[in-house]
Order: structure tokens, then sequence, then C-alpha cells
């Protein structure tokens, strides 16, 4: 069994909209990314998760906990970034941390106080005055320092600068090494691809695909663009056997998909042409989900 278990979740809001028939299953100790547009599902399937929906069909286990029927016991092993932040009352930064760690029993103020100095964050400040990126802060120092086993984010980053955006994900990785279990929503593909192991990627409230990120940081399909130095040998490039994604006539330039055990032989055939250009083209995780999304992002 799965660490966390998303077995078959729906819920239907009508008109399309919701999430419907969702299942996935993190392991312990693995940061999970999970992507989408706007209104996707991502919010959803993480309110249902901390137990503050209830599904229509499927279930939810959390250490072997159904995150429904034990919320409260679930929320012993869990930390928790909302998407939406807003604070009760109008208490000090200082008052409203101090809260939250005495109210989840886990943590300590002197954590509280490295993180908030970490994030600059000025914890005298009353709750409601504060910035976007304050309270976000605020919510951030609030999750890290309960020192829980199992951290849940939705959108963490947002409204940080992205200075604040680096010191995040630094700690987040320090977590990561720690053996803690993140799952988080983002919609800057960059930090997903730095820190996750795994990413859902959902679209109009259904899983499309799980992406092992290893399958894109390491690709043993490679990409190559070569531009010759004159007509000729581009031309006698051309009626090689190569794979070619694109041809840009007007520059003598040639767009070359290979795989790894193939590279040596085009390195040596390539020692036949005078080239101006020879570099590999890499494959970010942003740019898989642009053309997953292409038309909607």
């Amino acid at each position: 069994m799965a660490y966390i278990e998303i077995n078959h979740l729906t819920k239907n809001y009508g008109k399309g909209r919701g999430i419907f028939d969702v299942s996935l299953a993190i392991e312990k100790g693995e940061t999970y990314g999970f992507v989408g547009v706007n209104g996707a599902g991502k919010s959803t399937t993480i309110r249902h998760m901390m137990g503050f929906l209830k599904p229509d069909e499927g279930s939810i286990i959390i250490n072997g906990l159904d995150a429904t029927k034990s919320s409260a016991e679930v929320k012993r092993y869990v930390s928790y970034i909302p998407g939406e932040i807003n604070f009760p009352g109008n208490t000090t930064g200082e008052a409203f941390l101090k809260e939250q760690i005495y109210l989840s029993g886990k943590g300590s103020w002197q954590r509280a106080k490295e993180l908030s100095e970490l994030f600059q964050l000025d914890v005298r400040a009353k709750v409601r005055s504060m910035s976007k990126g304050m309270k976000q802060k605020t919510a951030i120092v609030s999750a890290f320092a309960s020192d829980a086993a199992i951290l849940i984010m939705d959108e963490p980053t947002t409204g940080l600068d992205p200075l604040m955006r680096e010191v995040f994900l630094d700690l987040l990785k320090e977590e990561k090494e720690q053996g803690k279990t993140i799952f988080m929503s983002s919609h800057i593909f960059q930090e997903v691809e730095e820190v996750c192991e795994r990413v859902a990627v959902i679209r109009e409230g259904q899983v499309i695909e799980v992406i092992d990120m290893a399958t894109i940081r390491y690709n043993k399909n490679k990409n190559y663009r070569l531009e010759f130095y004159n007509r000729p040998d581009f031309d006698r490039f051309l009626n090689l056997n190569y794979q070619f994604d694109q041809i840009k006539l007007d520059d003598l330039q040639v767009f070359v998909q290979i795989h790894d055990a193939d590279i040596n032989r085009l390195i040596r055939d390539l020692k036949q042409f005078s080239l101006v250009y020879f570099k590999e083209i890499k494959v970010s995780f942003e740019d898989y989900i642009t053309e997953a999304f292409k038309g909607e992002i």
C-alpha cells in the first residue's frame, strides 16, 4: 500500500466541473507534483486530501487512515499550505504561529523564528494588514515549523518573489532529504521539475498522465540543432539516414532527433561537413506541458 492513496475520487459539480475518477499513489518519502491549468481540479483534489470536502465517490487513504472519516487523526501527520490564505482574527504573525504550533501539537516556536528570519518575515505585523507575499510566507513558516511527516501544498510559492522562491525550494529539498512526503500543486513548471520525482497532470478534472521526471531530465532521445557553412554540405547531410524534426532551407539549419546509442555515429558523420553551429536542444518539463496544453496556457 502506498503512503497516500487516492482511489477513483469523484466530485461532480455539474456542467463538466469537478474531478472525475482521480487515482494516484504517493510513496513514503516521495516528492510528488500536481499540475494543470486553473480550474483543472488541483485544489478540489487537495481539499479532499485534507478532509475539507466529502467525495461523491472514491476515497483517500493517508498513512492507512481514511482522509474523510478520520480527518482529525490524519491532520496529526500533515502540514498544509492552502491555495487561498485567509487568516482568522487579526492577531500578529507571531501570535498566529504560536497558536498553530499549540493546536497542532507539533514543532516549535524556535523553528518558526528561524524560518521567519530565513524568509525575511516580520512576525510583528498584523495578519490582516499583511501583503499577499507576507501571508504566503506566514503559511509556509507555519507548515514547515510543525515538522509534520507529510506536507500537502496548494500553489505554495504564489506571491513570492524569485529570491524567496529559491529559498523555498532549498528548504523543500532539505525536507525531502529528511524523508518527508511532499505533495504539491504548482503552476511554475520549473520548480516542479527541480524538486519532484513524479508529476501527475490533471486536465478538466481527470488525470491524463503521471510522468516520471527522470524520463525528462535524462531523456535518451536527444534533439540537436545543426547549421551548415555551405549549401552543398547541407544538401548532402539531408541525404543521410537521420530523423529530421525540422528543416530550415534558408538558414541551412536542420533539427535532428537521435537516440543516445547513435550519437557516436552522428559525430563521426559530422566530421565530413563544415558546421557553423551544433547544439543539443534540451526539452524541459515546461516544454512538455506547453505542448500538452497547447492553446490553454
